[in-house]
């Protein structure tokens, strides 16, 4: 009996493609997606924020040596860092460059009573719980995860905040721990015996960070 083609034999050849092209494609949607999802265009990762002031941390940080807590009031005590109302501002700027066009917004904000609205630079997601007095009792330092904000005039986001950065450090603590006097140092340099030390910090300040999802997912 006599077996009739129903398809010609170029459809082989089509259907391969067909085949082979989908399986190519979707791969290539999941490596585009994950890129994207680790691009700055995502992430905000080294994307410097503009504030409704000029305000240089590399100024008053790093040239005038003033400590993270005289704007951030409750890093110490609170989740929340806390961000400087305009009085903060005032106390020196009502003597300090109080004629400067470039702080009228700080001026017009106390005449006006009403509140400077910061951009926030570090803004996770509403699912995400992080406090900030949790790990500065603990010896994480402001450098670990802010950078070098006594070199930066405007700042950016220094880490991805991914998932994954925020076990790296909770599933190996000891090699970011540093001594309580040093927590606001950025001038801080790792010991080479960092490990030891790490290990030894982790035991003093009982640091058990903890992986389960409702440590930081509440």
């Amino acid at each position: 009996m006599k077996v009739v083609q129903i398809f010609h034999r170029s459809q082989n050849v089509l259907s391969r493609v067909v085949i082979f092209g989908g399986i190519g494609l979707v791969g290539l949607f999941f490596f585009l997606a994950s890129t994207l999802n680790r691009s700055p265009w995502a992430t905000g990762q080294g994307v410097a924020r503009e504030q409704p002031i000029q305000f240089s941390h590399r100024h008053h940080s790093g040239e005038l040596g003033i400590d993270c807590r005289y704007c951030h009031t409750t890093v110490e005590d609170a989740a929340y860092a806390g961000m400087p109302p305009t009085q903060t501002c005032m106390n020196c700027h009502s003597q300090v460059w109080k004629e400067s066009e470039f702080l009228e917004p700080v001026r017009a904000s106390w005449r006006e009573e009403k509140p400077i609205e910061w951009t926030k630079v570090y803004d996770l997601p509403d699912y995400v719980y992080f406090n900030h007095s949790a790990h500065v009792k603990k010896g994480v330092g402001c450098q670990s995860c802010h950078g070098d904000v006594d070199e930066q005039n405007v700042l950016w986001q220094e880490p991805s905040l991914h998932m994954e950065w925020c076990l790296s450090c909770h599933r190996e603590p000891e090699k970011y721990l540093r001594p309580l006097d040093a927590i606001f140092d950025f001038d801080y340099e790792p010991p080479a015996d960092q490990l030891y030390l790490g290990l030894s910090l982790l035991e003093e300040y009982d640091v058990n960070p903890g992986e389960d999802c409702g440590i930081c997912h509440r």
